[in-house]
């Protein structure tokens, strides 16, 4: 472990990764990630299970808090981490949008750090006026905690940002995770006081987390894909972030692992 101390690495590595269900991404190459890069902190989402339904017994050195949807086999977040943090807390306080395991807020001594799955608009954009909710609510959940020490912010937030965020803006204009809606509504997340972490290191095109498992994994081999899923953190921390590295090469799920690393 990189460390200055027993109890914070520095730099710290961070990771967010959407694993579309951790029971099935166990065998497909998350117990191998976990062994290979070993983060200090690993944020999952779509989850999918229980806390009793997932064997970690061959983890040794993180703690596990997880946040399930009341629905089984539905949604739900999880930490994994091998730093000690002062205090957690699950979800937005709101029993509107905690009924479905999407967020949980760890403090750290330096920083918050939240986890978040985004729901997604869903086909034809039915579900767009609770998801504009959810955002509003949970931009306040971050500014709120802003306002007491820096935030660290990730998950998969079911939206592309920018026309670059997509390898095909054009003809999803319209689609879920790129309505002009919720990309004004991203935008004011960034507004509130935070940075997309991987665009202060990269601002290339054909960075994606995500593709379609419809084309029987074409998607991927021809990188036509979106970027959902990122690292937000409070101004005050720029000068402390390191780097943020999309993990491309790691598979078991139709999303990829983002890696950040920051000075403690």
């Amino acid at each position: 472990m990189r460390s200055n101390s027993p109890l914070m690495p520095s730099p710290l590595t961070l990771s967010t990764w959407n694993v579309n269900g951790i029971r099935s991404a166990m065998g497909k190459g998350l117990q191998e990630y976990l062994t290979a890069s070993a983060p200090d902190i690993l944020c999952l989402q779509e989850t999918k299970a229980q806390e009793e339904q997932v064997d970690l017994s061959w983890l040794s050195g993180y703690q596990a808090v997880w946040n399930s949807a009341v629905k089984k086999g539905y949604s739900g977040t999880c930490i994994l981490s091998r730093v000690p943090y002062k205090l957690h807390s699950l979800g937005l306080g709101i029993a509107e949008h905690d009924q479905e395991g999407r967020v949980i807020t760890l403090e750290f001594p330096g920083f918050y750090l939240v986890n978040v799955y985004t729901p997604n608009a869903q086909a034809e954009l039915a579900r767009l006026p609770y998801r504009l909710r959810w955002d509003e609510a949970y931009r306040a959940h971050l500014t709120k905690l802003n306002q007491t020490k820096p935030v660290l912010a990730c998950g998969d937030l079911n939206c592309a940002h920018k026309e670059i965020d997509l390898a095909n803006p054009k003809s999803n204009r319209k689609n879920p995770g790129f309505s002009d809606q919720e990309r004004e509504s991203f935008t004011q997340h960034l507004d509130a006081g935070f940075v997309d972490v991987l665009r202060e290191f990269d601002q290339s095109p054909g960075l994606y987390t995500w593709w379609t498992m419809r084309t029987g994994g074409a998607a991927r081999l021809n990188n036509i894909g979106w970027r959902l899923d990122y690292w937000l953190a409070s101004v005050s921390l720029k000068s402390k972030l390191k780097t943020c590295t999309i993990r491309t090469d790691v598979f078991g799920s139709d999303h990829c692992p983002v890696e950040m690393q920051i000075a403690s």
